[in-house]
């Protein structure tokens, strides 16, 4: 089945209508009486399946009639949520996602058919349970905006019992927006007035997202001591706005005759319609009040529609203008150096005023490339959920910092790492339900997934409350393999470090979750290709947090121009600690090993011009560039730092793709090109 434009609209619509499907049924699963959540999941179905139907997938409109048929007689009080409804439901949206991958699969394969088969059996057993006549519900339904018109008009006496009507109107006004008036009408000369007795009566205009009987629940009380009539206003959404002579029509005020009559009149309908004795100022008051409330009402809702407004572009033309950006940087550094050579007072100006644009430029197109962590966060709980039915656990994930922006590489490229180290601590960490009791702790397990920003990097913590890391188990294990010497004695970070290496694994048992000891190397190996860091720490007992380190966009990052041998090189600046003298003949040393006194710290250092075979003759005054990883200090020493530097990356290209220890390339403004340095990569080889 070839696609059309249409169609692949579609498919990247109802792929993010999926994830958040599958969002509110993970949720639904904790709250199923949540008539907001259910009315979320129909409403996802309902457009899946309509929009699925008129884009020429029928095999997807196929199977989610059924199940929306379902979720509507849930959504109307008629069947209630289960189980074994979600585990289907979920397993729809597998199949959905097969379906949009594959447009050619049908509705008649095994698990498509035993979804619905289960959906009809479960709709028809429900519509056999209920009886003839069934009782009218109301017609507006919870999670859509209605407005209604509602006379509150108290007995004289309904002080007696204790009743305080503002307390009433204060409860209207929390269901949503509300327009209240006050008629006084009936207030009798101050002489007459009778504290304990009520002579006001209110009209009130609301729109709120609570049907007729939430509104009717608020005077529960009050009901048989009080004249009330509550009205839905439908119309009220229309594209129109409604006319004073209208709304007085409505309420039977003044019949229709007697409102043409009054047109003809050249005063304004209002002052008319009372001085006839037609109507009541109060009463055009009120209706004045609602025209102006549903005036209110459409203009927010054409507000929220407009700043909600959106456009959808392929992530390759994105891609594209951050190239683009990328080149203009570096063109405005060529400008800027031009202008400093040629000292030209005009051409200052230009290239001064160009780079402020070029900057906003560059910061307002990468901030379109950020995307809330959280979506990637979401998918995980579906994993959590299907993982710990397979392995008997009962285990909850809970996410903090879901608004954390990173760039979309980043976290296109984060999703592997992240679904080894949960499987692990579900695994690994999170004990049975028995073991837990037996341990002092509740049987539900949990999974923390916290993201923050620290810097220009974000920082990731998987947390969870399991049985931690055995560091025993794991140094006798290093020790049979050979990774350590028998009498090697290591601190729990180098422990944790063993838990890297390729093919390690302490399970006993390989199981269809973990044990082959695939993984965690694999998952440091992804996460130092993104630049970042991982940082292990554990108590037995208590549980096992993991922090991830990575930067927050992979396009343009601040890096430190040095020069080695009269070639520039780039290192990532947000690792760089500080540069420091580093005088040669004086910091020989006997041994011959490469470490230096810094403030009382010895800090071990590589020569990076004999680490790359640079030739020449080096300089008897260098530097050395100091970084830190995981609390340890390492220094590299370069023939002289130039300063900091916007680095546009650069894929160095096939030929040069195989190259160690350098990980891509910038050009400078000049033209020449600096080669970007993979720090983590020596620091890794070097131990």
């Amino acid at each position: 089945m070839s696609l059309d434009s249409n169609q692949q609209v579609f498919i990247n619509e109802a792929t993010e209508l999926l994830q958040e499907l599958e969002e509110s049924l993970l949720e639904l699963e904790n709250t199923p009486d949540s008539s907001d959540l259910i009315a979320r999941v129909f409403r996802a179905m309902h457009t899946i399946k309509g929009s699925g139907a008129m884009f020429g997938f029928d095999n997807i409109a196929s199977l989610v009639h059924s199940i929306e048929t379902a979720y509507d007689m849930v959504r109307n009080n008629i069947m209630d949520v289960t189980k074994p409804m979600l585990d289907y439901s979920l397993k729809a949206c597998d199949i959905i996602r097969e379906m949009l991958a594959d447009p050619d699969i049908k509705a008649d394969s095994p698990l498509a058919v035993e979804i619905t088969d289960y959906f009809s059996r479960a709709a028809n057993i429900q519509n056999q349970k209920l009886p003839d006549v069934q009782p009218e519900r109301d017609s507006t339904a919870r999670g859509e905006l209605h407005t209604f018109r509602i006379t509150f008009k108290p007995s004289l006496n309904i002080f007696m019992n204790g009743t305080n009507p503002a307390l009433l109107l204060k409860e209207l006004r929390e269901m949503g927006s509300a327009t209240i008036i006050t008629h006084v009408s009936d207030v009798p000369p101050i002489d007459d007035i009778e504290p304990e007795k009520c002579y006001l009566s209110w009209d009130i205009i609301l729109t709120t997202d609570k049907n007729e009987n939430d509104i009717r629940d608020v005077f529960i009380f009050v009901e048989d001591d009080a004249v009330i009539d509550i009205k839905a206003v439908d119309e009220a959404f229309d594209d129109r706005e409604k006319k004073l002579g209208e709304i007085l029509l409505e309420r039977g005020c003044l019949t229709e005759s007697q409102l043409s009559e009054v047109l003809n009149e050249k005063k304004r309908l209002g002052e008319i319609m009372v001085e006839k004795g037609l109507v009541s100022a109060e009463a055009v008051d009120t209706a004045l009040m609602e025209q102006a409330h549903v005036k209110s009402v459409q203009e927010k809702k054409a507000h929220a529609s407009e700043t909600a407004s959106s456009i959808r572009v392929p992530s390759e033309r994105l891609d594209s203008l951050v190239d683009l950006v990328g080149e203009l940087v570096t063109v405005q550094a060529r400008l800027s150096q031009i202008a400093a050579q040629r000292n030209d007072a005009d051409m200052l100006k230009v290239a001064e005023e160009v780079e402020r644009l070029v900057w906003e430029l560059r910061d307002n197109t990468m901030s379109i490339r950020m995307l809330e962590i959280g979506s990637t966060f979401n998918r995980f709980k579906r994993l959590v959920r299907d993982l710990s039915i397979e392995l008997g656990k009962e285990i909850e994930l809970v996410t903090f910092g879901d608004e954390t922006e990173i760039d979309k590489t980043v976290i296109e490229k984060l999703g592997d790492p992240l679904v080894h180290l949960i499987r692990n601590s579900i695994d690994h960490g999170i004990e049975k339900p028995e073991e837990r009791i037996a341990a002092g702790k509740p049987a539900k397990g949990h999974i923390t997934l916290q993201a923050s920003h620290s810097g220009d990097s974000v920082l990731i913590e998987i947390t969870d409350d399991g049985r931690g890391i055995n560091r025993k188990a794991v140094l006798e294990k290093a020790k049979s393999k050979g990774l350590v010497a028998e009498n090697a004695e290591l601190s729990d970070r180098e422990i944790y470090e063993l838990l890297f290496a390729s093919g390690f694994s302490t399970a006993a048992t390989v199981s269809s979750v973990s044990g082959r000891g695939v993984g965690m190397d694999v998952v440091r190996r992804n996460i130092e290709a993104l630049r970042g860091t991982i940082e292990i720490n554990s108590s037995e007992g208590v549980g096992t947090t993991i922090v991830l380190k990575l930067p927050l966009t992979l396009a343009i990052i601040d890096g430190l121009l040095v020069t080695i041998g009269g070639q520039f090189f780039i290192l990532p600046l947000s690792i760089v600690n500080e540069c420091i003298e580093f005088n040669r003949s004086e910091n020989k040393s006997g041994s011959g090993r490469k470490i230096i006194m810094v403030r009382n710290e010895l800090v071990p250092y590589v020569p990076l011009r004999s680490f790359f075979n640079i030739k020449g003759e080096e300089p008897d005054i260098q530097q050395i560039v100091i970084i830190s990883v995981d609390g340890r200090r390492v220094g590299f020493v370069v023939d002289s730092v130039v300063g900091d530097h916007q680095t546009v990356i650069k894929s160095l290209g096939k030929a040069f793709k195989d190259i160690d220890c350098i990980s891509g390339a910038s050009v400078l403004g000049d033209g020449s090109v600096a080669l970007i340095i993979d720090i983590m990569k020596i620091y890794n080889d070097i131990g």
